[in-house]
């Protein structure tokens, strides 16, 4: 769907304005958007609920997506990859809610996140050179952090020749190699039948000839599924997972595989997942607005009932700038024994001497 329908008229200039990150319509009486990292109210309105339904329809018919009261949300996307939710009665009481996260423009490269301050250069030296080593990586943090822009944009490192598989619930990721599949996800109809789960397409994608899998978010029973999928010989997988820290996002891996049902005992899943998961990437929306990656983290083995994590990078806060601005710096603590070994073993350069800095943020 093109900027040009009617029914985007209220919000055509939120859409157009590159300021904006994304757009947050609560009902037809208040509409939010969030601009360098930070919310605020617009004086957008819509005249009634009936004008904000047109625009609900309008932005879920060309994904064949429906909304009902049976089934009360829906994901969508628009024509220049960003991507939104919808979500009516009676699950939200005041009206649609229509949450719209912009295709971001501003950051095409590894040198835009360098200069935004999102990583170092030795950080970014590290995730190319790991990337074209097919080193196994999971991108985390909480809602709106970047993960899915680091990922992308690092992602354009995999080497050209290779069979590149694209999983998503709702399609956003542009990879710019030419031997690239994209699947997404189907949710049921109305009838409650049709679904395509994202563990289905990852169960698929093995019979796809695959030479690399990007999921890009791990919500549930696809998490064993890729993993198995790692430890079957199938590296260089690269994944969007939501958790507030390195730690938590191996519980997180933890708990998915254990609510899989799987007959094996903790420690066995433990193995499983530090075999096949080589770094962590942190990320976390500062609160001044800014994105960064907060911490880069090895697995390297399990001892004593845990998942034994070695951090490479961590940012270290500084305090606020007189213009309320944050102020840090990164610290390297280690270097990454793994993933310099997966490129000494592909040919990738990547020089130990990097691992002895300490990067201004």
């Amino acid at each position: 769907m093109t900027l040009d329908h009617p029914a985007l008229a209220p919000i055509r200039p939120l859409l157009s304005d590159p300021e904006i990150s994304e757009i947050m319509i609560n009902g037809p009486a208040q509409t939010f958007v969030e601009r360098h990292g930070v919310m605020e109210l617009t004086d957008v309105r819509f005249r009634s609920e009936a004008q904000l339904q047109e625009l609900v329809t309008a932005l879920l018919q060309p994904t064949g997506r429906e909304v009902s009261a049976s089934s009360p949300f829906a994901d969508f996307r628009l024509a220049d990859g960003s991507r939104g939710n919808v979500t009516i009665a009676p699950i939200a009481l005041n009206g649609p809610v229509i949450t719209i996260r912009k295709m971001t423009n501003e950051l095409k490269g590894v040198d835009d996140l360098i200069r935004a301050g999102t990583v170092s250069e030795p950080m970014a030296s590290l995730l190319a050179a790991g990337v074209q080593a097919r080193a196994n990586i999971l991108f985390t943090g909480a809602t709106g952090t970047g993960k899915t822009t680091t990922l992308g944009i690092f992602g354009r490192f995999i080497p050209e020749g290779e069979r590149v598989i694209v999983i998503e619930d709702t399609a956003e990721l542009q990879f710019q190699q030419k031997h690239v599949v994209r699947l997404e996800c189907r949710q049921a109809n109305l009838q409650g039948r049709g679904a395509v789960s994202m563990s289905q397409l990852v169960k698929n994608a093995l019979r796809m000839r695959p030479t690399r899998i990007i999921v890009g978010e791990i919500r549930g029973d696809e998490a064993v599924d890729m993993l198995q999928a790692i430890t079957s010989g199938h590296e260089g997988c690269l994944a969007v997972l939501h958790a507030s820290s390195a730690l938590d996002a191996v519980s997180r891996l933890e708990m998915m595989s254990l609510s899989r049902g799987l007959l094996l005992p903790l420690w066995a899943i433990q193995k499983q997942i530090v075999s096949a998961i080589d770094l962590i990437v942190q990320h976390e929306m500062l609160p001044d607005g800014a994105r960064k990656v907060t911490g880069i983290t090895e697995l390297t083995g399990v001892k004593d009932g845990a998942v034994i994590l070695t951090d490479i990078f961590e940012y270290r806060r500084l305090g606020l700038t007189p213009d309320g601005r944050e102020r840090g710096e990164w610290l390297c603590h280690a270097a990454p024994r793994r993933v310099l070994a997966k490129c000494r073993k592909m040919g990738v350069d990547l020089p130990a001497e990097i691992f002895k800095t300490v990067g201004a943020a």
